[in-house]
């Protein structure tokens, strides 16, 4: 079509009428079939003259400006971007005539959290640069699905050591946890000798091997703390890679968090962190292993109560809709830096100097057993919230017969 109207251009001063009002109507249906074309993408396309001004914008890319074209034709693209990051990035960009390409930003589109990809890239035609051209694209959810996939993959590599860890490590561990216990009971007899034979009292026993017993208890007692956390880690290592034997069974959110709450009040209040319900009375009941669902919300909770060593305000709060239910957790402590929120679910990722690094890890699994999802939004300072989405059972539906007047359905 356009070869068509450059040819019939040529001729423009030998055409009648009829012939421009027929030329005129198919250049209009061309650029109307070209504007159809760039409303219908999903990414934002826009086009500046050698001015940086706006020639031609598609209807996606209005959502990160703050005027429309028509409203501000003579101004710059860069003050037109609602993100102060962005108009610095695309006034040097643009200014210096440089090329970029996927460059990403976080801003915030419509109050919510967003990941973009900007690329501009210098318009040439016949050798000659005549204008810019900016793309923009949100990656938010591709960033969420790659981390996600990350995660699964990372799980999936920890199955392949579980047999062994368990042949190798929880084993002589047992074995090394029943030598001490002998080792004890043999100390214990011999301080019972070592009295029996100064039954004189306390004044007239030498107290060197009364001391070194005493020490021996204590070098005993670390050891015994050390089996003890190294069991702790291999169960928890186990329980993140076996499969998850699901038993699901049709049951209220709200009364699972009541009771999980009220078990964990007495810690909640020595740690001078005030706790806040607001359980949505209305959300439907859903499918969930009240197990496995109490172990994932109890590491939240517990993450929660570390993040504020000072005190502070723990809200749990419930809400949903036909298809799906959230759950939010909300603390107000230290929060999570920026640079690790993509790592936090990682198996063996911890900022803590003890822990095993698999907590979040296996809220993680367990939310994914319950085809749902779990995300973190925090920022550093100033606490964390994580939010997991249920889905919802929906029900059969079923068609009403209908039988007409002649017999048909």
């Amino acid at each position: 079509m356009r070869d068509f109207i450059k040819r019939a251009l040529k001729k423009f001063n030998k055409l009648t009428s009829e012939q421009i009002q027929d030329l005129l109507i198919s250049a209009a249906a061309e650029i109307d079939r070209l504007e159809t074309v760039l409303d219908s993408l999903n990414e934002g396309l826009l086009v500046c003259d050698t001015r940086h001004r706006l020639v031609m914008v598609n209807k996606y890319t209005n959502l990160f400006l703050i005027a429309s074209h028509h409203e501000s034709e003579n101004e710059p693209v860069w003050t037109l971007a609602q993100d102060e990051k962005i108009r610095e990035f695309l006034e040097i960009t643009l200014t210096n005539g440089d090329r970029v390409e996927k460059r990403e930003f976080d801003a915030e589109i419509k109050g919510i959290p967003r990941l973009l990809s900007i690329s501009v890239l210098p318009l040439v035609r016949d050798r000659r640069v005549s204008g810019s051209l900016i793309h923009v694209e949100d990656i938010t959810e591709k960033r969420g699905k790659e981390a996600r996939l990350r995660r699964a993959e990372n799980l999936a590599s920890l199955t392949t050591l579980a047999a062994g860890v368990a042949h190798e490590i929880k084993n002589p561990l047992g074995s090394l946890s029943i030598h001490v216990q002998l080792i004890q009971k043999a100390l214990a007899a011999n301080r019972e000798m070592f009295f029996k034979a100064h039954p004189g009292g306390v004044d007239s026993i030498d107290q060197k091997p009364a001391g070194y017993l005493d020490m021996m208890d204590k070098y005993i007692a670390v050891i015994n703390e050390e089996i003890d956390r190294l069991n702790r880690i291999v169960v928890d290592f186990l329980f993140a890679v076996r499969p998850m034997d699901m038993d699901f069974r049709e049951g209220n959110i709200n009364t699972l968090i009541e009771e999980l709450v009220e078990f964990v009040k007495y810690e909640l209040h020595e740690a001078g962190i005030e706790c806040v319900l607001e359980l949505d009375e209305k959300i439907p009941d859903i499918d969930i292993d009240e197990r496995y669902m109490k172990q994932a919300l109890l590491n939240l909770i517990k993450n929660a109560i570390s993040a504020m060593p000072e005190g502070g305000k723990l809200t749990v709060k419930t809400g949903g809709a036909d298809t799906e239910i959230q759950i939010s957790i909300h603390d107000t402590g230290i929060g999570i830096p920026e640079e690790n929120l993509s790592k936090i679910f990682e198996p063996y990722f911890t900022t803590r100097d003890t822990g095993s690094g698999l907590g979040l890890t296996l809220v993680f699994k367990i939310i994914k057993e319950h085809k749902g999802e779990v995300i973190v939004k925090s920022r550093k300072g100033e606490g964390s919230c994580f939010v997991i989405t249920l889905p919802v059972p929906q029900k059969e539906t079923r068609l009403l017969g209908y039988e007409g007047e002649h017999g048909e359905v």
